[in-house]
């Protein structure tokens, strides 16, 4: 008689099998549901409960840190317990129905993976993403620890195969850029209706200053009010008075030669210091010399960043710059003002009229633009698409795509709008028409 099948099939090293298999299915799905819990984990959420004293959240988040040693050291586990619970699983039906007991494992191993190492375990992380990464973090850590030399031998050879193909990796690079993740939230906020407008023009308006220049945004030199320090005082008071400006840059000669700046306050205390001090019938005007009240002009380069001009603005307890070129050459001029207005949108005073704003509707449904508007300015009020990468302003796109400067009544139509010229001075365009195309 054989002796092999007098013996038991369902011996101890049957249930030892079994009861192996599922363990190794346990920390598969732990691996899964962890992997997926510390990837989608939100960091700004992490480092919230972690300011409040959570100390799991605290390890979540030094874990997310490295991610690339975080993944590895997880997959490393993972796919050492799921080999492992296959070549158990081949073993216990081979031995149970012979040689057709390879393709049932491999069937029934399958759909156990699946279902509850895989799919279970990930669908219950990403419920809660942050709860669950807080759960498994004290778990996981020491798996990391343990993986860790592994997983940094792995590390190196995966990085020398690429360089052998010409692909150059940072160590140092995030897998997700911070910045890139909150611009992405808040857009696709706004598109599902949780954010309304205003606050997405404002957020995204304040995350773009850094990418942005003071060339972008100046007052250019054409359009600035300046006094001339030659002219008689009275003129220069005149011209004070009937400017809705407060602060003025003062030019001698030539108007690239800016010898100062003057505030109307200073202008206008010191005209009144003289009129107190002055005799009867005497005039306050005699001998007044406009560059004795004059502050020092502040020049800054085209190419500060917004970010770091109004910094610059705030460090210096001054609201005026006066923006030049690589050569020196005046350019235009910047205010706090200016920049604020990229974050909050367009700040009108009582001296501003309704033919000052940029953008107004027309009486035919068309929207007249200021041809000195920003594209970028005119996108956010509007919620257009127009291209901002080879003109800054409205005229300078009309003129980049018409490749000329147009006559007024011209019409061009491109990027899905109708663009018609109503006004231009000199080589100028001042006013568009424009209009969707539907």
């Amino acid at each position: 008689m054989d002796i092999q099948s007098q013996t038991p099939v369902f011996d101890n090293a049957f249930w030892a099998s079994v009861i192996a298999i599922l363990a190794l299915l346990v920390l598969s799905a732990f691996f899964s549901g962890s992997e997926t819990a510390l990837t989608a984990a939100s960091r700004a959420k992490l480092r919230a409960q972690a300011d409040k004293g959570s100390r799991a959240a605290a390890l979540a988040l030094k874990l997310t840190r490295d991610s690339e040693r975080l993944i590895g050291s997880v997959l490393l586990g993972n796919n050492l317990v799921n080999i492992l619970a296959a070549s158990l699983a081949t073993s216990l039906f081979t031995r149970l129905f012979g040689e057709s007991g390879v393709a049932l494992a491999t069937l029934v191993m399958t759909l156990l993976v699946l279902i509850f190492a895989e799919v279970l375990p990930k669908t219950y992380a990403i419920t809660d993403p942050e709860t669950a990464a807080q759960r498994v973090s004290p778990l996981i850590a020491p798996v990391i620890v343990v993986l860790s030399p592994v997983v940094s031998a792995v590390r190196a050879l995966v990085r020398g195969l690429l360089f052998l193909f010409g692909v150059r990796t940072d160590p140092e690079r995030n897998i997700l850029a911070v910045r890139e993740e909150i611009v992405g939230a808040i857009t696709l906020g706004h598109s599902e209706g949780a954010v309304e407008k205003e606050d997405r023009d404002r957020l995204l308006g304040a995350l773009h200053l850094g990418e942005r220049t003071v060339d972008e945004i100046m007052r250019h030199r054409s359009e600035i009010e300046m006094i001339d320090a030659d002219l008689p005082p009275r003129e220069i008071l005149e011209q004070i008075l009937a400017s809705s400006h407060t602060r003025l840059p003062l030019y001698r000669g030539d108007r690239d030669n800016i010898i100062g700046v003057i505030h109307a306050k200073d202008v206008l205390r010191a005209l009144y210091a003289r009129m107190l001090k002055a005799a009867e019938g005497e005039d306050p005007f005699k001998d007044f010399d406009i560059t004795e009240v004059a502050m020092e002009p502040y020049f800054v380069p085209d190419t500060t960043t917004l970010d770091d001009q109004m910094r610059e603005f705030l460090r210096r307890r001054t609201h005026f710059a006066l923006v030049v070129d690589e050569y020196g050459s005046l350019e235009g001029l910047i205010t706090l003002e200016d920049i604020l207005e990229e974050i909050v949108g367009e700040i009108s005073d009582e001296f501003d009229t309704d033919a000052d704003q940029p953008i107004r509707r027309a009486e035919d449904g068309d929207w007249l633009v200021d041809g000195a508007m920003t594209i970028r300015d005119l996108n956010r009020m509007m919620d257009w698409n127009l291209p901002d990468d080879e003109a800054n302003t409205v005229a300078g796109l009309v003129i980049h795509e018409a490749q000329t400067i147009p006559e007024v009544g011209q019409v061009f139509a491109f990027h899905g709008f109708r663009f018609e010229v109503v006004g231009r001075k000199e080589n100028r365009i001042t006013r568009l028409k424009i209009r969707p195309l539907q």
